[in-house]
Formats: structure tokens, C-alpha cells, sequence
């Protein structure tokens, strides 16, 4: 068997050990039950930030942000983050595991570009109580205020795809270095993929390229199996492989 090894979130104060049987999380043990993603894991100060994601944010992210035009920069960043709000959504293991995985998006993919997601007019109230509670409604109320602040924010749609391809083989580079499956990295990329798909399927109403390459990007969701991670996930390699085909289709 694989082994798992827990990511240490500096500031959240718990570790989501995700494996092929469900979730342990330190919330869920009765001893401590706090709630699992409360103000100060969603703390924006600068300490807590460079601790837990880096000053930058999610190091898989930063060079595709370098990369995407300026007009679709705003777009690309909503849907960085929405990634983590899909993933809360998909997960089997209750409201306190969601909770984390949306501070967890909040540590990495909001707070270090706070400026861009208030202009974008996204309400940031309700980011923030879907990191406290992780409940269905909450995670609701997180994607509608994400996806008001899209349609406001437009972006060229085929750029973003792309873009959100790339972020998701980044990330999962991560998930089985040396043979120890993440289970963590494996969930931020896996919620990255989500969100791919999300904006693949906006960009085929438009590009011709992009319903072309329909076949490359199903076999490129494939590679996860679920919003678990298995024991043996896909090697990273191939991950990476199946991106630049998806790549290569819309160059």
C-alpha cells in the first residue's frame, strides 16, 4: 500500500489525512472539536499567509497567473479559488472537512490576492463563513458570490481553460513525490481540475479547438478518480502528459 503523509497547515491548526477509506481530520476527533477553519485560519495577516501558502499563493499557480492575458487575470484567479469551494462540494466527509478545504483556498488563492478579489466585487463575508461552518448551504452561497463576480469580471474563455489545465498538472506534481501519496495536494488539485472542467465546458460553446479536444480533456479528468485519494493515484508523469496534449489541441 501506498503510504499517505499529511500537508501541515500552518495557522489552520489541522491536518485532512484523506485516504481510500474516507477523512481523518483532527476536528473530528471528540477531544477537539473547534471549528475546523475559524477566523484565525483564514487569518489574511502576513505572517499567517507566508507561513501556511507563501506571500505568493499556491507555487503551482503563480507562474500561469504570469501568463494569462491581462484581461482574463481577474477570471482566472475566481476560478483558482472556486476550484476549492468545488472540491468542499464534492467531498464525502462531512461539513468540517469542507470547512477546511475552503480556508484552505482562502490561505492560498485569496488572501495573498486580496486587491483583485475586492475589486472584483466578490463578497467576502460569505467566502469566510463557508471556511467556519462547511455547510452545504454556505458552500452554496461561496460558489453563487464566486460566479456573480465572474460574470462581472468576463476573461477570454479558452485562455482560462487552458490556464486552469495547467494549475490542476501543476498541483498534482506534487501529490505522490517519493512515493507518498499527499492526500491534501491530491484534493487542491483535484479541485483545480473541477474547476478546468467548468471552464472547458464554457470555451467549447465558442471554440472549435476547445470541442476538439473533448476527448484529451475527458481522458485528462480521468486521472482522478474522485475527490479521494486512492491508494496508487496516476503517476505524476502522466498527468503532466495528458496537459500538454490539451495543450497542443488548443495552441
Amino acid at each position: 500500500m501506498t503510504s499517505f503523509r499529511a500537508k501541515l497547515w500552518t495557522g489552520v491548526g489541522v491536518a485532512v489525512l484523506i485516504g481510500s477509506g474516507g477523512a481523518l481530520d483532527a476536528c473530528s476527533k471528540p477531544a477537539k472539536a473547534p471549528e475546523p477553519a475559524s477566523s484565525a485560519a483564514v487569518s489574511s495577516g502576513p505572517a499567517t499567509v507566508a507561513a501556511a501558502a507563501g506571500e505568493g499563493g499556491e507555487a503551482g499557480a503563480n507562474n500561469v497567473f504570469a501568463g494569462i492575458p491581462a484581461d482574463s487575470l481577474t477570471a482566472l484567479h475566481l476560478m483558482h479559488l472556486k476550484g476549492f469551494v468545488l472540491v468542499a462540494e464534492a467531498q464525502p466527509d462531512g461539513p468540517a472537512v469542507a470547512a477546511v478545504l475552503v480556508g484552505q483556498g482562502m490561505l492560498e488563492a485569496y488572501d495573498p490576492y486580496k486587491d483583485i478579489f475586492k475589486a472584483s466585487g466578490l463578497d467576502e463575508a460569505v467566502l469566510r463563513k463557508a471556511a467556519q461552518t462547511g455547510s452545504a448551504a454556505d458552500l452554496k452561497a461561496a460558489q453563487a458570490a464566486i460566479e456573480a463576480a465572474q460574470a462581472r469580471a468576463g476573461g477570454e474563455k479558452t485562455p482560462l481553460a487552458k490556464a486552469m489545465v495547467e494549475i490542476a498538472s501543476n498541483l498534482y506534481q506534487e501529490v505522490g513525490e517519493g512515493g507518498i501519496v499527499d492526500p491534501t495536494q491530491y484534493q487542491h488539485s483535484y479541485g483545480a481540475a473541477l474547476a478546468a472542467k467548468e471552464a472547458f465546458a464554457a470555451a467549447a460553446k465558442a471554440d472549435p479547438k476547445v470541442r476538439a479536444a473533448k476527448g484529451d480533456f475527458d481522458a485528462f479528468m480521468k486521472l482522478w478518480p474522485g475527490p479521494v485519494a486512492p491508494d496508487k493515484p496516476a503517476p505524476a508523469g502522466q498527468v503532466l502528459a495528458q496537459a500538454s496534449r490539451i495543450e497542443l489541441d488548443l495552441s
